[in-house]
């Protein structure tokens, strides 16, 4: 790996674990979602970087993917579960960090169980070790916890520019042969729950992503076409952030860009069964036989 580009891992990996930690600072009762979510975006960008997509804050039985709405009110409530999901992208090399705070204090197994999964499956990862070895690693924690691993969330591989990429790190064991690479950047993300343990969508979207540049006819479909693909090139992005920019007419100008295969929706995940979720995140770095957390 170039010297010059693995310090753009490791500066993204700093920028977002110092943004996840500030986030999880701001976490008390009465807080606004809205306004954690603004002052985490502002830690990056102060930093010298752009997040590598919209802190996502989800609440108790939702486990991904909600950032806060345009003019968002939702406040935190004392022992609402909150999981802050952040990322720094340093000229596209990219960070993906996440812990769970129990609002208020306390003790809460579910966190527990999930904080545990991570740092048990970290001190597992070397170059050339099966997946399916962090997998078993996962679920063992989780499950000696008295709680659920959810199936169909887990880690993933990171590229520049792109925050999702294979190979998939499973909360479970599985039969998988594939391997850790000996170079590259990828996320281990344990999510428990009391639970059943399977997320669904839900019908709510804040967050979406560029797949292509398309004919728009429209003149101010275009001008937010041209400036999500200049302004966050393949990174997902908030709603809001268009709203702000563009005012809240832009919302229409979104859905036939989504229709057309230009933009792609995330929605928000929750348990299936309502269950409370946590999630604790870290990147790790591989460069030949070096291992580096680089959100740690």
């Amino acid at each position: 790996m170039e010297k010059s580009e693995k310090e753009k891992w490791i500066l993204a990996g700093k920028i977002g674990k110092e943004a996840r930690d500030f986030g999880i600072s701001l976490a008390e009762p009465g807080a606004k979602l809205l306004d954690i979510a603004l002052a985490i975006e502002k830690k990056i960008s102060d930093a010298g970087a752009k997040p590598a997509f919209p802190p996502n804050l989800s609440l108790n039985y939702f486990a991904a993917h909600y950032t806060p709405k345009f003019k968002d009110a939702t406040e935190l409530k004392k022992g609402d579960l909150l999981k802050i999901d952040v990322g720094a992208s340093v000229d596209g090399y990219l960070s993906d960090t996440a812990a769970t705070v129990l609002v208020g204090g306390g003790e809460n197994k579910v966190l527990d169980a999930a904080k545990e999964a991570l740092s048990n499956a970290i001190k597992k990862v070397k170059p050339g070790i099966r997946i399916d070895e962090i997998s078993k690693t996962i679920e063992e924690a989780i499950r000696g916890k008295g709680c659920n691993p959810i199936v169909n969330l887990g880690g993933h591989g990171i590229e520049r520019y792109s925050i999702h990429e294979a190979d998939f790190i499973p909360n479970i064991r599985g039969n998988s042969s594939h391997m850790i690479k000996k170079e590259g950047a990828f996320a281990i993300e344990p999510f428990a729950t009391d639970g059943g343990g399977y997320v669904v969508d839900s019908p709510e979207v804040q967050i979406l992503m560029l797949v292509e540049t398309k004919p728009v006819r429209s003149q101010l479909g275009r001008q937010i076409l041209d400036f999500i693909a200049s302004e966050y090139n393949t990174l997902p992005f908030a709603k809001r952030w268009i709203l702000e920019k563009f005012g809240i007419m832009a919302e229409l100008e979104l859905k036939p860009l989504v229709s057309s295969g230009a933009l792609y929706e995330f929605n928000v995940l929750k348990e299936q069964q309502n269950g409370n979720v946590a999630q604790f995140e870290h990147t790790l770095l591989i460069d030949g036989n070096e291992v580096t957390v680089t959100t740690e």
